[in-house]
């Protein structure tokens, strides 16, 4: 036979240990939560809200205007700023919308499909008669 009498009375002893700390700890947490942090004697409120962001406010002749034409079976959407023709998106009645966009004044037009920007060459106007 084994001595086993110091074994036990750690058992006992670490059994004791937890029986009083599960007892104690709400006691310690109440007392915790009971105490309250002061306040500060000069608090002040908060200031209001500022509003949110209104409308960009800009020349409405500088927003694009758009006219939807049906052409046969297409739909042609027109983009003009100061009256000026710059793009066009046509919706075929079967198929994938394309763009079509103004390279310069003379009227070139080049076609944009998708994702890719169209080669744009930089054309200034200098003198116009």
């Amino acid at each position: 036979m084994y001595y086993t009498g110091g074994r036990m009375r750690f058992n006992k002893l670490f059994s004791f240990l937890v029986v009083c700390v599960s007892l104690t700890m709400p006691l310690a947490l109440t007392a915790h939560a009971a105490a309250k942090p002061s306040t500060p004697e000069n608090l002040e409120p908060l200031p209001e809200a500022l509003p949110p962001p209104g409308a960009i406010e800009g020349d409405v002749a500088e927003e694009p205007q758009v006219t939807i034409v049906k052409k046969g079976e297409d739909t042609v959407e027109e983009y003009r700023v100061h009256g000026e023709l710059y793009m066009q998106k046509i919706t075929p009645a079967h198929g994938v919308p394309y763009y079509l966009m103004k390279e310069d004044q003379g009227g070139d037009w080049s076609r944009f499909d998708g994702v890719s920007r169209p080669l744009a060459i930089p054309k200034w106007v200098i003198f116009r008669f």
